[in-house]
């Protein structure tokens, strides 16, 4: 987040939210004495006069509503460029400002991540810092090709950002057969893995549609599987490999027992679970996130957020 998306942000919710600075310091991870310099700056700027005169307002509007009626902590939402390429750069920004106070501001001792597009964006804006303690866990298996957002690239380099720790879940995102995931699963060195996992203070999650942009559909599902098939089982979208229906709930489809991954319902039990995910395309299973409330933050783009919400209802 930029210094002037700050600036607009704490003069939103002292002014127009009537927060503390203190309780503004706590959601921002800011400092009270940070607080009190942005208000007194917005004052001395003209930022602040009778209204808010910044493009942002909509967007903070929108967090606002997000929080109050779908339960989330906190949502991070930015304006939608023209270009659709540039949401997951935009999110990626965004993701790893947040990413970066969270750490400098809690105590976090394992980190989760996924895959995508949009949290390779993120390692690239967060603050390189050292964090020696820190163990970064990748939360599902690889992909068997090698793209530089797969898990395993994903965790390293994150790792390697913040000179923590990292271990992967070093097997392939989905086995050949349910039997074939729970054996797999019941090895050594792949369920201390998953427990390690389900260890982790704060996660950081990307959600895939079913649409030709989502790579998981181009790259990632077996071959015997098909888009068609997953959508005739109800499925909107996935989270963690895991196809979930309009409402949240894993849809019943065989591919759902092969997934290497942590089981969708215990994202609950994580203190903080961050999905990042924006593009229209990808409102109907934001939408299937914010009713089943698996995520406590949002971090999307305008356009996606809002008609995810109108879904929602």
């Amino acid at each position: 987040m930029t210094d002037d998306q700050m600036l607009v942000r704490v003069a939103w919710l002292y002014y127009m939210e009537g927060l503390t600075q203190d309780r503004i310091a706590t959601r921002l991870h800011l400092t009270r004495l940070r607080v009190n310099r942005l208000l007194a700056e917005a004052r001395q700027s003209g930022l602040v006069s009778i209204t808010i005169n910044a493009s942002l307002t909509s967007c903070l509007e929108l967090e606002a509503t997000l929080r109050r009626e779908h339960g989330l902590r906190d949502a991070v939402i930015v304006p939608t460029p023209d270009d659709a390429d540039l949401i997951p750069v935009l999110l990626g920004r965004a993701t790893g400002a947040y990413l970066s106070r969270h750490l400098e501001q809690q105590a976090v001792r394992g980190l989760g991540v996924g895959w995508g597009a949009t949290l390779r964006e993120t390692i690239r804006h967060v603050r390189p810092a050292r964090y020696p303690e820190l163990v970064v866990n990748s939360m599902m298996g690889g992909l068997t090709r090698g793209l530089e957002i797969n898990t395993f690239e994903i965790a390293a380099a994150l790792a390697g950002r913040l000179e923590a720790q990292c271990t992967y879940l070093a097997a392939p995102l989905y086995a050949s057969s349910a039997p074939s995931r729970d054996l797999i699963a019941a090895q050594p060195v792949f369920r201390e893995a998953l427990e390690r996992a389900a260890k982790n203070d704060l996660v950081v999650l990307s959600v895939g549609d079913l649409s030709e942009r989502s790579l998981l559909i181009r790259y990632g599902l077996p071959r015997e599987v098909s888009a068609a098939s997953l959508r005739k089982a109800g499925a909107v979208g996935d989270i963690m490999g895991q196809f979930v229906d309009a409402k949240g709930n894993l849809v019943d489809h065989p591919l759902n027992q092969r997934a290497l991954a942590p089981p969708v319902a215990d994202l609950a039990r994580f203190p903080t679970v961050v999905v990042a995910s924006g593009g229209r395309n990808k409102s109907g299973v934001i939408a299937a996130i914010l009713r089943a409330r698996l995520a406590s933050v949002l971090v999307c783009d305008e356009a996606t957020a809002a008609a995810a919400m109108h879904k929602a209802g």
